[in-house]
């Protein structure tokens, strides 16, 4: 009877824990801001969890006669006592077309993603150090951050 007992517990434990994890949106929309080293970029952006602690996130932005086109994938963790606070972790690829050419990026991410409890807002910050690659030649930016504002839906 204890063993059943401590299975039950585990088990409820484990549902508690996977209702906790789950995202407090499944859909947001709205803009994001790329600054840091260089130049500054704005654009929309769209974020869409497919699991509760997986996210992709597709944005297209602007930015002096030049424009970046990239999707990241993103795992989402949450912090203990921080209603509406997730960390999220990802990495993806983009491309960069400017007036005669284009190149190849990648970047990793890391950030806060907050959602505020009843209201449709959603706001992220990240790091995004961006690893270049055109014509045979590479580019490494350290200091590149986004700031996003997004309208959430359920």
């Amino acid at each position: 009877m204890r063993k059943l007992s401590f299975l039950a517990l585990v088990f409820i434990g484990l549902s508690v824990q996977q209702a906790n994890a789950q995202s407090d949106y499944k859909t947001a929309a709205g803009v994001t801001i790329d600054f840091g080293t260089g130049q500054t970029m704005v654009g929309p952006a769209v974020k869409h969890f497919f699991q509760p602690n997986h996210a992709g996130q597709f944005e297209v932005l602007f930015g002096n006669n030049y424009t970046i086109i990239e999707a990241f994938y993103q795992y989402h963790g949450q912090i203990e006592n921080a209603a509406g606070l997730k960390w999220f972790a990802g990495i993806g690829p983009g491309v960069g077309l400017y007036d005669g050419g284009s190149n190849f990026l990648l970047r990793p991410l890391g950030g806060l993603d907050y959602k505020i409890n009843n209201v449709p807002l959603n706001f992220h910050f990240d790091w995004r150090p961006t690893l270049t690659f055109f014509d045979g030649d590479s580019d490494f930016e350290a200091a590149r951050f986004s700031l996003g504002f997004r309208f959430a839906f359920k």
